[in-house]
């Protein structure tokens, strides 16, 4: 595995697109003081993760790595670095025989990774250079004064270069996120365990307005089925009492009828006599 090119544009000192191609063997960037050498080595170590803005040599914001202008020349609205790294030996996980990593950050904040020009996350490119001694916590990138460093720091922080030169970094980080989400669902089932107790205070008062309205309802139906029931009754007695007036009513149509002709009977005799 080495690197094949590099791509630099709107970081720092490079404004515009910079493509610098490697062989084989080894490579030296020499140049005067001030001529970009470092900010090489920075895009180097930028694209391969690094988060914190002081190991750029920034202030405070990330956004400063973003070329902020000259005099004849504005200030670029975006950073882009891409590195082309050979994987004829099968050093990636991957079957391409070129790995390309790009991270392109915007003046907005908003930042994005690519690997072989597929958006990716951050946990992704850390994760594949990880036991490379390509990653953000391995030791290809030596800067001044980085020997001493690392020689001064505690145990604990030196352990991390042995890691990732003995090849077991992956492990390690996968053991911490595997114990971070153990301690997140532990913390998970505490806020569970609360909100169970929590609710088997409500259980004993819902289940007595349950059976309250379970006898609403059947109190309910009951009622419905009375008036219902009445109002049958009701009907009946009203059609009896509508079948009795009806006969009444034809009984007293016929008496009538009667005394019509029997007054016109007398009427006709009043006038014989």
């Amino acid at each position: 595995m080495y690197l094949k090119s590099f791509d630099i544009q709107g970081f720092k000192s490079f404004p515009d697109k910079v493509s610098l191609i490697f062989g084989g063997g080894l490579t030296a960037v020499v140049g005067p003081n001030g001529s970009g050498k470092s900010n090489i080595a920075e895009a180097a170590q930028w694209v391969l993760g690094e988060q914190n803005p002081r190991a750029l040599r920034c202030e405070k914001r990330m956004e400063e790595i973003i070329f902020h202008g000259a005099a004849h020349r504005g200030p670029m609205g975006f950073a882009e670095v891409s590195l082309l790294l050979d994987n004829s030996g099968g050093l990636f996980p991957m079957e391409q025989q070129e790995v390309l990593v790009t991270r392109r950050l915007y003046r907005s904040g908003e930042s994005e990774y690519f690997l072989n020009k597929t958006a990716v996350r951050l946990k992704d490119v850390l994760e594949l250079f990880m036991d490379t001694g390509l990653g953000r916590d391995g030791y290809c990138l030596i800067g001044q004064g980085r020997i001493g460093e690392i020689l001064s720091d505690k145990s604990g922080d030196r352990r991390r270069v042995f890691e990732e030169a003995s090849g077991i970094s992956r492990y390690r980080h996968r053991k911490e996120e595997s114990e971070r989400k153990l301690a997140l669902a532990a913390d998970n089932l505490l806020r569970i365990g609360d909100k169970i107790e929590e609710l088997e205070l409500q259980v004993a008062p819902l289940r007595e307005q349950a059976e309250t309205a379970r006898t609403y309802l059947r109190m309910r139906d009951e009622l419905r089925g009375l008036e219902i029931n009445l109002w049958l009754e009701a009907l009946q007695k009203l059609r009896l009492s509508h079948d009795r007036v009806r006969d009444n009513y034809t009984d007293l149509t016929a008496q009538l009828e009667a005394g019509k002709m029997a007054v016109d009977e007398l009427y006709a005799e009043a006038e014989r006599l």
